[in-house]
Protein backbone atom coordinates (compact mmCIF):
# COMPACT_ATOMS: atom_id res chain seq x y z
CA UNK A 1 0.00 0.00 0.00
CA UNK A 2 2.90 2.50 1.09
CA UNK A 3 4.82 1.81 -2.02
CA UNK A 4 1.93 3.17 -4.74
CA UNK A 5 0.42 5.76 -2.02
CA UNK A 6 -2.76 4.19 -0.65
CA UNK A 7 -4.08 5.42 2.02
CA UNK A 8 -6.45 4.00 4.77
CA UNK A 9 -9.63 5.67 3.97
CA UNK A 10 -9.14 4.80 0.40
CA UNK A 11 -8.63 0.86 1.30
CA UNK A 12 -11.69 1.61 3.47
CA UNK A 13 -14.15 2.98 1.22
CA UNK A 14 -13.09 0.28 -1.66
CA UNK A 15 -13.53 -2.05 0.95
CA UNK A 16 -17.21 -0.81 1.95
CA UNK A 17 -17.92 -0.78 -1.68
CA UNK A 18 -17.50 -4.39 -2.25
CA UNK A 19 -19.73 -5.33 0.84
CA UNK A 20 -17.28 -5.24 3.50
CA UNK A 21 -18.71 -4.35 6.68
CA UNK A 22 -16.04 -3.31 9.68
CA UNK A 23 -15.84 0.11 10.44
CA UNK A 24 -12.93 2.73 9.23
CA UNK A 25 -11.45 2.32 12.77
CA UNK A 26 -11.11 -2.18 12.46
CA UNK A 27 -9.76 -1.98 9.09
CA UNK A 28 -6.93 0.63 9.96
CA UNK A 29 -5.89 -1.30 13.00
CA UNK A 30 -6.05 -4.57 10.63
CA UNK A 31 -3.20 -3.08 8.10
CA UNK A 32 -1.40 -1.82 10.73
CA UNK A 33 -1.22 -5.61 12.37
CA UNK A 34 -3.38 -4.91 15.93
CA UNK A 35 -6.84 -7.03 15.04
CA UNK A 36 -7.30 -9.68 13.22
CA UNK A 37 -10.69 -9.84 10.74
CA UNK A 38 -12.96 -12.64 9.81
CA UNK A 39 -11.62 -14.51 6.43
CA UNK A 40 -13.97 -12.79 4.31
CA UNK A 41 -13.41 -9.00 5.55
CA UNK A 42 -9.28 -9.96 4.84
CA UNK A 43 -9.95 -11.37 1.08
CA UNK A 44 -12.33 -7.96 0.76
CA UNK A 45 -9.38 -5.75 2.09
CA UNK A 46 -7.14 -7.64 -0.05
CA UNK A 47 -9.64 -7.49 -3.03
CA UNK A 48 -10.05 -3.25 -2.44
CA UNK A 49 -5.92 -3.23 -2.22
CA UNK A 50 -5.51 -5.03 -5.81
CA UNK A 51 -8.27 -3.25 -7.18
CA UNK A 52 -6.69 0.06 -6.01
CA UNK A 53 -3.27 -0.97 -7.08
CA UNK A 54 -4.23 -2.15 -10.73
CA UNK A 55 -5.97 1.84 -11.04
CA UNK A 56 -2.65 3.49 -9.75
CA UNK A 57 -0.29 3.91 -12.87
CA UNK A 58 2.78 2.74 -12.93
CA UNK A 59 6.09 4.91 -12.65
CA UNK A 60 7.26 5.53 -16.56
CA UNK A 61 10.36 6.57 -17.73
CA UNK A 62 10.09 10.54 -18.55
CA UNK A 63 10.53 11.63 -22.27
CA UNK A 64 12.55 14.31 -23.32
CA UNK A 65 10.17 17.19 -23.97
CA UNK A 66 11.53 18.92 -27.21
CA UNK A 67 10.89 22.06 -26.01
CA UNK A 68 12.85 21.61 -23.37
CA UNK A 69 15.80 19.87 -24.60
CA UNK A 70 18.03 22.33 -27.38
CA UNK A 71 20.02 19.70 -28.47
CA UNK A 72 22.43 20.69 -31.30
CA UNK A 73 23.21 18.29 -34.39
CA UNK A 74 26.46 18.84 -36.14
CA UNK A 75 25.10 17.46 -39.14
CA UNK A 76 23.71 19.76 -41.56
CA UNK A 77 20.66 19.05 -44.19
CA UNK A 78 22.68 21.25 -46.65
CA UNK A 79 23.81 18.01 -48.82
Amino acid sequence: MHAVGLDVPSVWIRYFSLTGNADEVEIDAYLHGLTDLLPLDRNLVSHAVNELIAETPPPAAPYTDDHMDRHTDSRTDDA
